[in-house]
């Protein structure tokens, strides 16, 4: 089969399309013709050496979603020919707070999606909605799932509540606008993009700043009169003010640090007098991704696909990820 593989850490430039063993189903798996993936931030860092545990070669990519075209021993071959969307990760674990020490998501050290075929746990795949095409389909596991337990998980976002997501245009922060407004709360954004902010917008969001801005969240705060919740994935030293937007008991989730620690600290004085809740979280268990297609096919919410490209093509995807100028999804489709 054709996969891209990876074979040293200089960059997208270190991709290649190659031909590699077919893989054959072991016993409690199906093979799965991949039909599209998708790019997920990690994917890029990885290309860099960016990431724990690399062992090269490797074929990334966590995303993907085909047709079943072979099962392996103890598994219903009535899944042959059964369209589905893959669990980004495998062995998330028996507790639902937290994932397991087995825990690791596709494309490293496991293969990944990019590629013409994969094989994964039987239970690890779920049907795909049907109002979806393959790009779209493919578009939603890692960011629609990290969002999802942002969201609904630990910010515990309930119609008429106000979030503010900050980072909008990224494939996570997208999905938790979504996810907010199917939710019926009310969404604000920030983004150091104007162009951004109005996809934001597009989408339902009520109004953003550009985070460049030093009074970026307290224009917000004034705006919306305070949030309920937050979802960020940066941190820094906007943090304090980001903390500030708050409401009495209002949860702030983060999923990443991009900008690192404030220097100067956390008031945790006001903290808790607030009440304020921190919550630390990253992917999700297949019980959340599970509840959440429930959710997306409930509500025929489509995904965000910023850009669609070959497999053949794939160094050119990476490169437009490491732009940080594209809004939701890129996609990888297989012919």
């Amino acid at each position: 089969m054709k996969a891209l593989v990876l074979t040293e850490t200089k960059g997208p430039d270190s991709l290649q399309i190659q031909e590699v063993t077919t893989p054959s189903p072991k016993s409690g798996e199906v093979r799965i013709k991949l039909k599209a993936s998708a790019l997920n931030r990690r994917d890029y860092w990885i290309t860099l050496g960016k990431y724990p545990g690399m062992q090269l070669p490797c074929i990334t990519g966590s995303d993907g979603a085909g047709v079943v075209d072979e099962v392996g021993e103890g598994v219903d071959s009535a899944l042959i020919g059964k369209e589905v969307v893959l669990y980004p990760a495998r062995s998330w674990g028996e507790s639902e707070a937290s994932y397991g020490p087995e825990f690791r998501a596709l494309g490293m050290p496991d293969q990944g999606t990019f590629a013409e075929f994969i094989c994964p746990p039987a239970t690890d795949i779920y049907t795909k909605p049907a109002h979806l095409n393959w790009e779209q389909a493919a578009a939603v596991p890692l960011a629609g799932l990290t969002a999802w337990r942002a969201v609904v998980t630990h910010a515990e976002v309930q119609p008429g509540q106000k979030v503010l997501i900050t980072g909008a245009g990224s494939g996570v922060s997208t999905f938790a606008i979504l996810w907010c407004l199917h939710l019926g709360a009310e969404v604000y954004v920030s983004s150091g993009s104007k162009r951004k902010i109005d996809a934001a917008q597009a989408l339902g969001a009520v109004a953003g700043e550009n985070y460049e801005d030093p009074e970026c969240y307290q224009k917000l705060r004034k705006a919306s009169g305070g949030f309920n919740a937050v979802i960020d994935s940066a941190g820094g030293d906007a943090l304090n003010s980001i903390l500030d937007s708050l409401l009495p008991a209002g949860r702030y989730v983060f999923f990443g640090a991009t900008l690192g620690n404030p220097r100067k600290g956390i008031s945790m004085g006001k903290l808790f007098f607030n009440h304020t809740r921190i919550q630390g979280t990253t992917m999700g268990s297949n019980i959340e991704f599970n509840a959440m297609l429930g959710f997306l096919d409930e509500h025929k919410i489509v995904p965000v696909v910023d850009s669609v490209f070959p497999l053949s093509q794939a160094v050119k995807a990476h490169k437009l990820m490491a732009t940080f100028s594209h809004t939701g999804k890129i996609v990888l489709l297989n012919n």
